[in-house]
Parts: structure tokens; C-alpha cells; sequence
């Protein structure tokens, strides 16, 4: 058995996938997850004291929960079993169950379960593992890419430390594409690889978090790309293309593609041509800009260019705002779609844009005015003495709410309703109205 054990071990450091003989041996060469495995919390402390309790790992797949599972079951001194909910049965949950308890019988060893994609099992498989977990028999790791407080238990959540992972960033997933390419034993550091910045850029931006997907595309491009002359295999943005099977849009989201792109975007919305717009929205998705940063910009765009022309375009911009928020892409490219072309076919005014730019810009320049005494809040009786509130008119005791009086004590004009839209009735509104002398 030991034999059949070590060429088992041998064929899988040869022949497994990149991203299994890529997983980390120890909890330092763990990449990213530093919320919860930097040096000093809890989950890490856990782990290098082997004191790790029933805990839940939560997060989006190639995050680094089986990685984790992996390296508790290198480091402790306990039994490790392995599961997955997807093909286990309770059968498989009550011999572990009872395997456990005759090990902490006879030789006062635990047992940890690792229970990979934990949400699919019903309610009834989960009952199974509470008492065990209750009681102590053995340690549960469940792993999961669904919110626990919704797919798990409420018994079994609250017996166990739920750690969320986050997705990798594109630095960390760089890191991790380059130890692939330097690990001489269990990467590619054995061959002569020469890949472009622009590659590493497209494979890391476009693997979405995903640490396995980095690596699956990497070790695909390297293997289907044959050596130049010189021996070296070119990795370059062409083959990256296609080894994630996703082309590049020419977009650095620090630099000058993502500044051209968002202003041609606002710029058509202001323009009113909808499908400009929707054409740039889509290469912002495309090429990885955070939703959040589109939705902020519609929301600026229908009060600045849009404003009192068609009040509602705001309400609508900020709706689709907290929606995208809430869903998260892909399904909030539709609520950002939406908002682009309300706004961009919405009518348009700049008047309360302009009208907040000229007021900054006369508080900023000029001598700041009192506020008139008939205006000025009188709450002690001494404040009404020296003549604060008096005089005050209030608009509602008059007819259509409204009534002549002097609120600054010079004439300023900084809001002008254009006649489009709403504002049109804005702007006939106010040019009826009696105005003070």
C-alpha cells in the first residue's frame, strides 16, 4: 500500500493539474484571504495552535476554502476526513460520526470533517452532523460558495465560526500566476517561459477572483504554445486571449482607457444617444470596472445634466445604484442599462448645476450676506426681544403658498428653468409669480 501511496503521490506531482499541485502547503504560502489569515487573526491562530473549532468558510469558488481545509489537515495532529455534500450521503456522515468517537475512545484523537459545498446538503443531512458537532465527536469544516445564514442550519451556524473569504485581487493573482511560473517542482520554473506583462495583466484581471481559474487558463496556454527556436515559450496577450477564452479591451482602469472611456460615456448621456452609451457601459463591464463606479457616475450625470428637466431620471440613476450594489454583476449590467439610457434619453437641463457652481462661486468671491433678521431663528424669548423672527410671512397662510418677501438682503438670480421638460413648468411656475420689489 505504501508503494501504490507513493507513486500515487509521484503521479499527481507530475501529472495532477497546475492548480492542485499548486495548492499552498502551509498557511504562508496562502496568497491573499489577509482579513482573516494575516499575521495575528483569528482563523491563523487557530490553525498554527491546532485549535481550529467547527467553523464555516464562505466565499466565491478559487478563493482559497479548500486550501485552507488542506493546510488544517497538514498541520494538525488529528484525524482528517474528507467529503464532499454534493455525493455523500448520511450514511458516509454516521460512519465518520461513529469512527470519530471510537478514535477519541480508544486514543483520544479528534476528528475534523471537511464537508466541501455544505449547502447542498438538505436539511435533514445537516441535522445529522449537529450532534456530533454539539456533543464534540468531531471538528466540522464547511465550505461553501452560498451564504451560510441562508443554506446552512441556523443550529449549526451558531455552533460554528463562519469566515468569509473575499475575492483575490488582480496583484494577488498575479503573485500567484508568477510562484506557478518560478516553482520548479511543482510549477513551470523548469521551463523557459517569457510572458508579457500584458498577458499577466489579462489573466489575472480577467480570472474574476478566481485562483484556479489563473491557474487553469496559465497551465492551458503553456501547454498548448509551442517553444520558439531558442526553447522559450512566448506567452503573449494573444495566447492569454485564448487560454481564457476572453479578448482584451484596451481599458487600464488607473489610466488613460478608463478615464477616455468614462467620459465618452458621460458625454453621450449628456448627448442623448443611448446606444453610445450603452456601448461604452459594456466595455467598462467587459473589461472588469467596478459597477459601483458606473452606477456613481449615472447618478451624477441625471443631476448635472439632466436635473429638474426630468426629476424622476435621479430617482431611477440612485435606484439602479443601490440594485447593482445589491446583486452584483453580471445581472447589474440590466439596472445599469436601464439608468444609462433613462438619463440619456431624458431631456436635459444644467441649470441647478449651474445654478450651485455660480452660488459656490459668489459665497467664495464676495462678502458673505447676513441673514435677515425676519429669517433668523428666535427660540429665547430675549431673541425675539431684539427683533429676531419678526416679520416673518408664512407662505402656506397665503394664497397658492405663496407670498412676497425678501429672503437675502440683496437680489441674487443663480437657478434660470430652461424651457424643456418638467423645468418648463418650473420655469412658467416661478415667471407667474409675484416677485419681490
Amino acid at each position: 500500500m505504501d508503494l501504490f501511496a507513493a507513486n500515487d503521490k509521484e503521479y499527481k506531482a507530475t501529472h495532477a493539474p497546475l492548480a492542485y499541485r499548486m495548492a499552498p502547503r502551509n498557511i504562508d504560502e496562502i496568497v491573499g484571504q489577509t482579513a482573516i489569515l494575516g499575521k495575528g487573526q483569528l482563523l491563523r491562530r487557530l490553525i498554527e495552535a491546532d485549535k481550529v473549532t467547527s467553523v464555516i468558510l464562505y466565499g466565491p469558488p478559487g478563493t482559497g476554502k479548500t486550501v485552507i481545509a488542506r493546510v488544517i489537515a497538514g498541520s494538525t495532529k488529528g484525524h482528517f476526513e474528507w467529503l464532499n455534500a454534493s455525493v455523500a450521503k448520511v450514511e458516509d456522515i454516521r460512519k465518520v460520526s461513529l469512527e470519530a468517537k471510537q478514535r477519541i475512545k480508544h486514543h483520544r484523537t479528534k476528528t475534523i470533517l471537511f464537508l466541501d459545498e455544505i449547502h447542498r446538503f438538505n436539511k435533514m443531512q445537516q441535522d445529522t452532523l449537529l450532534p456530533d458537532v454539539e456533543e464534540g465527536n468531531m471538528i466540522l469544516i464547511g465550505a461553501t460558495t452560498e451564504n451560510p445564514f441562508f443554506y446552512v442550519n441556523a443550529a449549526l451556524v451558531s455552533r460554528s465560526q463562519i469566515f468569509e473569504l473575499r475575492p483575490l485581487n488582480t496583484d494577488e493573482l498575479k503573485k500567484i500566476i508568477q510562484n506557478a511560473l518560478a516553482d520548479k517542482e511543482r510549477g513551470f520554473g523548469k521551463l523557459k517561459i517569457e510572458m508579457e506583462p500584458e498577458a499577466l495583466e489579462h489573466l489575472a484581471k480577467l480570472s474574476d477572483g478566481d485562483a484556479r481559474r489563473a491557474l487553469s487558463a496559465l497551465e492551458l496556454g503553456v501547454l498548448s504554445t509551442s517553444p520558439d527556436k531558442k526553447g522559450a515559450i512566448n506567452f503573449t496577450l494573444k495566447v492569454a486571449e485564448e487560454s481564457i477564452q476572453k479578448k482584451a479591451v484596451v481599458y487600464d482602469k488607473k489610466g488613460e482607457g478608463h478615464y477616455n472611456t468614462i467620459s465618452a460615456f458621460i458625454k453621450s448621456m449628456r448627448g442623448s444617444d443611448p446606444d453610445a452609451a450603452l456601448y461604452y457601459l459594456a466595455k467598462m463591464i467587459y473589461a472588469g470596472e467596478d459597477p459601483r463606479f458606473i452606477a456613481r457616475r449615472i447618478v451624477i450625470c441625471a443631476a448635472e445634466d439632466v436635473g429638474n428637466a426630468d426629476p424622476l431620471a435621479l430617482v431611477i440613476a440612485n435606484s439602479a445604484m443601490q440594485v447593482a450594489e445589491f446583486v452584483g454583476l453580471p445581472e447589474a449590467r440590466i439596472p445599469l442599462a436601464q439608468a444609462t439610457t433613462y438619463v440619456a434619453t431624458a431631456p436635459k437641463s444644467n441649470a441647478a448645476y449651474v445654478g450651485i457652481n455660480s452660488a459656490m462661486k459668489d459665497v467664495e468671491e464676495n462678502p458673505t450676506l447676513e441673514v435677515p433678521k425676519h429669517l433668523q431663528n428666535a427660540i429665547y424669548e430675549g431673541e425675539k426681544k431684539m427683533g429676531k423672527g419678526k416679520g416673518y410671512k408664512y407662505a402656506h397662510d397665503h394664497e397658492g403658498g405663496y407670498v412676497e418677501q425678501d429672503y437675502l438682503p440683496v437680489k441674487k438670480k443663480y437657478y434660470e428653468p430652461k424651457d424643456i421638460g418638467f423645468e418648463k413648468k418650473i420655469k412658467q411656475r416661478m415667471d407667474g409669480l409675484i416677485k419681490p420689489a
